[in-house]
């Protein structure tokens, strides 16, 4: 099992292919394995890599770390560890928020392009952010629950997360991936939906792509929408058949999608 340690904990991560490096960054109480269609589906024309953040997956459950800049400093080391330049970074939902963080603490000379899944750039409702997916009693009620019925908080998040919910299979790999990251973390991250990155995104000077699932069940469309209109050269591309988990929704759309995304650049 590959792992590299990074900043104090072991990393699991997976390398597939040669070429142009595609690295693939996972949400929040996920993993790499929302990723496999595209480790191997796009590994025939590029080098596909993704790993697990600190207490996901198949990496360590560390007690500390569950921060971006922490989440940053992990993609910095395994940049470092692979030896990858030019890359593009495929970031779904917490890991687009993490490419966002690690861009605005190393810039951009090691990235090529960006491909942002799914995610706003101020989930927290503020007077002045007209979007915003998430208030402090919503979040302080789901802390709650994640601490008192964990199960049922997985359950019910795989129903808000998918388009179609009714697939056993993709449900018993969702449900395995979330139990995963222990309660404690989980709720430790709740803290880190306090970001807000509107004046991050207007300095981002590579090529991005900003993908949208049309229905999305924790924001709106143009919630997504909103971080191509602060990212100068982005463009937006609609999945009229997803939710919030594209890659596992509509994988072979996906690839074909990121693949033109990576031919154009």
């Amino acid at each position: 099992m590959p792992l590299v340690r990074c900043n104090g904990a072991e990393i699991y991560y997976e390398d597939h292919g040669t070429g142009e490096p595609i690295l693939f960054l996972h949400g929040a109480w996920a993993g790499c394995r929302y990723f496999e269609a595209q480790l191997t589906g796009l590994s025939t024309e590029y080098r596909t890599i993704a790993f697990d953040f600190r207490g996901h997956g198949r990496s360590a459950k560390t007690e500390v770390g569950h921060t971006l800049a922490q989440y940053a400093q992990d993609v910095h080391a395994i940049l470092d560890h692979l030896a990858l330049d030019d890359v593009v970074i495929v970031g779904w939902s917490l890991g687009a928020i993490v490419s966002w963080e690690y861009i605005d603490r190393f810039g951009t000379e090691r990235v090529r392009a960006l491909v942002d899944v799914d995610m706003e750039p101020s989930p927290m409702q503020h007077d002045d952010n007209e979007y915003g997916s998430y208030n402090v009693d919503g979040l302080t009620e789901l802390h709650r629950r994640i601490q008192s019925e964990p199960a049922e908080v997985i359950e019910r998040t795989i129903d808000l997360l998918l388009n179609d919910a009714s697939s056993r299979e993709l449900r018993t790999m969702m449900f395995d991936e979330m139990s995963r990251t222990p309660p404690s973390i989980k709720s430790a991250m709740l803290l880190e939906l306090l970001c807000d990155y509107r004046n991050v995104l207007p300095a981002i000077d590579v090529p991005t792509l900003v993908c949208a699932g049309a229905d999305e069940k924790w924001r709106s469309v143009p919630a997504v929408e909103h971080a191509a209109e602060l990212i100068p050269d982005a463009r937006v591309e609609l999945f009229e058949e997803s939710g919030h988990c594209l890659t596992v929704e509509e994988p072979e759309r996906f690839n074909d999608v990121a693949s033109d995304f990576v031919e154009s650049l």
